[in-house]
């Protein structure tokens, strides 16, 4: 394994032009292509693909294209899960989805950060931040997970909100920046 993707992995500050990331890249490239293009294969074919993609992913899962990552071998994802059409997940950094889990249209879940500092910016400097969906949790179409942020399980987010901060199980949060709004019993 190579220094910057071992940095990546660690998340530490890594240079994303290396190799045998770009490597990876295109490997992704390849399989979301295939994935999204399969849309009226029979599931075993769409689930072979979607697993060669992430590595190891329950039959139960489900979830529709187009759909794009970064890598797919940081991405998990529990059992009985739905993704719905146009998810983004930039998984540089772990991306852990759990069980029972119902993900709307268009939500991204983000790892990447970049440097404020603008010469290491412009150098192209990155690291990255886990994403954590609990399970049982309702993310609403639109909705962004931003780097570092874990959602507690049984958590509904509405659509639209930017998730910035941790938010804790059994909650409604909505808008932007999300704020919880009440508990969910």
């Amino acid at each position: 394994m190579g220094e910057n993707k071992r940095l990546m992995l660690a998340g530490e500050w890594y240079l994303p032009d290396d190799p045998e990331l770009l490597a990876d890249s295109e490997r992704r490239v390849r399989l979301c292509a295939a994935y999204d293009a399969a849309v009226t294969a029979p599931a075993a074919e769409r689930h072979a693909i979607l697993t060669e993609l992430l590595g190891t992913v329950d039959p139960s899962v489900r979830v529709r294209p187009p759909f794009r990552c970064d890598f797919g071998y940081n991405i998990s994802i529990g059992a009985r899960t739905f993704v719905n059409f146009g998810a983004v997940f930039l998984d540089t950094g772990t991306i852990s989805v759990g069980s029972d889990v119902q993900i709307g249209p268009n939500v991204q879940l983000l790892t990447p950060t970049h440097e404020l500092d603008a010469v290491r910016r412009r150098a192209g400097w990155e690291k990255a931040l886990p994403v954590t969906i609990g399970d049982n949790v309702w993310l609403g179409g639109g909705v962004i997970v931003c780097p570092g942020v874990s959602i507690g399980a049984n958590t509904v987010v509405g659509a639209g909100a930017v998730v910035a901060r941790t938010l804790p199980p059994g909650v409604l949060a909505v808008g932007n920046p999300a704020r919880v709004v009440r508990e969910l019993t």
